[in-house]
């Protein structure tokens, strides 16, 4: 790569890795891992930066290779999770009026939600694309976005339970 492409990509990378970076949180819920794949999604980027012609559609690029390195990793048997007799100590549950403790709410559930249904409810309802927009990151049709979303909150709804509505009142 130039000069100019490797200082265009510099520029690109320092404006949008908060917003990668929170978006694979979002859909993967651990920071940790979420790092993992912000830096293979710009890495991936960086390789291909020469094939981009339309400098608004990195966005689009990135946001799509994100959603599939994770998907793609969930997929894995080693990051099943597995059941266990006893659980581990957690904190008090439900939420209270602390955002804090409603966004852990939150991102607790969407951990339980299926890894297609959560990259839809990620890019529909926090990353604020459209239905069109979501099947074209997604790779699938509008039709399948749809599905995936009505099943996704369905899950959400299930997993929430009754602190749906603590999490309505803390909004």
């Amino acid at each position: 790569m130039d000069d100019a492409a490797e200082r265009a990509f510099a520029e690109y990378f320092r404006a949008r890795r908060d917003a990668v970076r929170r978006t694979a949180f979002l859909l993967c819920g651990d920071w940790h891992r979420a790092d993992d794949h912000a830096q293979s999604a710009f890495v991936a980027l960086h390789r291909h930066w020469h094939r981009i012609r339309d400098p608004r559609a990195l966005d689009g690029w990135v946001r799509r290779t994100l959603v599939r390195a994770v998907v793609d990793e969930s997929r894995r048997p080693w990051r099943r999770e597995r059941p266990v007799d006893v659980t581990p100590d957690r904190p008090a549950a439900g939420p209270t009026t602390d955002g804090v403790a409603t966004r852990t709410t939150l991102v607790d559930a969407l951990r339980a939600v299926p890894a297609r249904q959560r990259a839809v409810l990620v890019l529909r309802y926090l990353e604020g694309l459209d239905v069109a927009a979501t099947a074209e990151a997604l790779g699938c049709s509008t039709g399948t976005v749809k599905s995936q979303t009505a099943h996704g909150l369905a899950a959400l709804r299930a997993i929430l339970g009754d602190t749906l509505d603590d999490l309505r009142a803390a909004g």
